[in-house]
């Protein structure tokens, strides 16, 4: 259940050091990540959707390497 005030918007951030490119983020959240020709992730621009909050927290907490950030602005 999402349980943030209406208007707190919260965006995606990738630790690009720590990132191996495995792709799963774009698997489980492809409307706003898509993967380069190597493989590592292309963060869409703005918030994460609130429909889409659900599997961005999964798509972060499911990182092989943990390198997705759910983040507030």
């Amino acid at each position: 259940m999402d349980t943030r005030p209406p208007g707190t918007a919260q965006h995606v951030d990738v630790d690009r050091t720590a990132c191996q490119g495995h792709g799963l983020c774009a698997e489980l959240l492809p409307e706003h990540i898509t993967l380069d020709e190597w493989g590592y992730p292309i963060l869409g621009e703005g918030p994460v959707p609130r429909t889409a909050l659900k599997r961005a927290r999964r798509a972060a907490a499911d990182c092989p390497v943990l390198a997705l950030k759910l983040e507030q602005a």
